[in-house]
């Protein structure tokens, strides 16, 4: 037979160091302040990072229409702009970081954060294995809670996620352990404290909506200690709530649930662990239009970011019809960033232009090529409606009809 000894005992040791990390972390999260009272600040840094593939071009997109929505407040010098450059898998890979120092610590200068799509490395690819510089944002940033609304009124679909982004499999993804040739194992985490704070916020997010209904998706029935954790969590804080109704589902009936006309629309507010809700949001995003069409909030108490949620589509750079990317989920997210530093009836104007623009009045249609707008067009088009002094007639002539 085969001595294991030395393999086990390097593993041993690997395992070691990472709880040493997250015992490290805790501690941390046990000591942290409170949320920012954005309203009460005299002056407000919006930090913009392009990222890789498309999203410099639909980033820029989307500033120009926060700078259109915000021009007064930039005018006095409460809203500054800073663009951050340096996120791009090519400087990533050269540094041999997720995040290059000197871009975390510009990003840590700004209040909020602007992002687009960033390139993770594939086994295979020629890039070396750095972790996704979105999983390292959240875990630098602590932004721990990831937001991301669906609505579809006309299929009765009124969903808010709220996905665990800190833990799970993916907070040490980059860190699991070759044992040997045969055997490969990776970790997942789950914390009191991490779990206690994306549970609450869902609940204090249903109970303040009116939506007055969490729905809570694991895999606690065989996933027994890290999900049975969150699941357990929320049955403790739900009795906190009790005019917040809970229900929990396992991840994958959740997933044919999502598409069952008669349930769907009983579902309201979600909260998960990470993987699965990065999962079921794919999903839920099809229902208005992909993951091409909508937003994501990474909140924190200190930091937010708010990103598109799909990818860097290297190959429209590499065709040259990168002009022509859709900017309309990162716009969508920019609504978001809006709603969370105090602007709300700002941030519900860009919901009805984008909403215009794209569902009803289609004046110019976005194809992915020259075939249709570019995303520079399309962005004016939102601008010149959201000038419209009659947007939010037309917007409820358009969904009344």
């Amino acid at each position: 037979m085969t001595d294991h000894t030395r393999d086990i005992e390097a593993a041993k040791e690997h395992f070691g160091e990472i709880i040493e990390q997250q015992l490290a972390r805790i501690d941390r999260l046990k000591e942290e302040g409170d949320f920012v009272d954005f309203p009460a600040k005299d002056e407000i840094v919006i930090g913009v990072v392009g990222g890789d593939g498309i999203g410099p071009f639909i980033t820029a997109e989307a500033q120009r229409v926060l700078e259109f929505l915000l021009q007064d407040d930039v005018k006095t010098g409460r809203i500054k702009f800073n663009v951050i450059d340096g996120l791009t898998i090519e400087n990533r890979a050269a540094c041999g970081k997720a995040i290059p120092d000197d871009v975390l610590e510009e990003l840590k200068a700004c209040d909020v954060i602007l992002k687009g799509p960033t390139t993770t490395p594939r086994k295979g690819d020629k890039w070396p294995n750095i972790e996704s510089a979105n999983v390292a944002m959240r875990k630098e940033l602590d932004l721990f809670a990831n937001v991301r609304p669906v609505s579809v009124p006309e299929k009765g679909i009124d969903w808010t996620f709220y996905r665990e982004n800190t833990e799970g499999g993916y907070a040490v993804g980059s860190q699991g352990v070759n044992v040997n040739d045969d055997l490969a194992i990776d970790f997942t985490v789950a914390t009191q404290e991490g779990s206690d704070r994306i549970i609450r916020a869902a609940f204090d997010y249903a109970a303040k909506s009116g939506k007055n209904k969490v729905t809570v998706v694991t895999k606690a029935n065989v996933i027994k200690t890290t999900d049975g954790k969150f699941l357990d969590t929320a049955k403790k804080i739900a009795e906190e709530y009790p005019q917040v109704e809970m229900d929990d589902w396992y991840i994958d009936i959740m997933t044919a649930k999502l598409v069952d006309e008669k349930r769907r629309t009983q579902f309201k507010v979600l909260v998960l662990p990470n993987l699965y809700g990065d999962i079921l949001t794919d999903e839920a995003a099809e229902f208005q239009g992909g993951v091409g069409t909508a937003g994501s909030a990474n909140i924190g108490k200190k930091y937010s970011m708010f990103e598109a949620i799909h990818g860097s589509a290297p190959r429209m750079v590499d065709e040259g019809r990168a002009q022509y990317a859709d900017p309309c989920s990162i716009i969508r997210a920019a609504g978001m960033l809006l709603d969370h530093i105090g602007y709300p009836e700002k941030a519900k104007q860009l919901q009805m232009a984008l909403d215009v623009c794209g569902d009803y009045e289609k004046k110019l249609v976005l194809t992915g090529r020259d075939t249709g707008a570019t995303g520079a067009e399309y962005a004016q088009y939102v601008m010149d409606t959201l000038s419209d002094p009659k947007l939010q007639e037309k917007y409820e002539g358009y969904v009344n009809a």
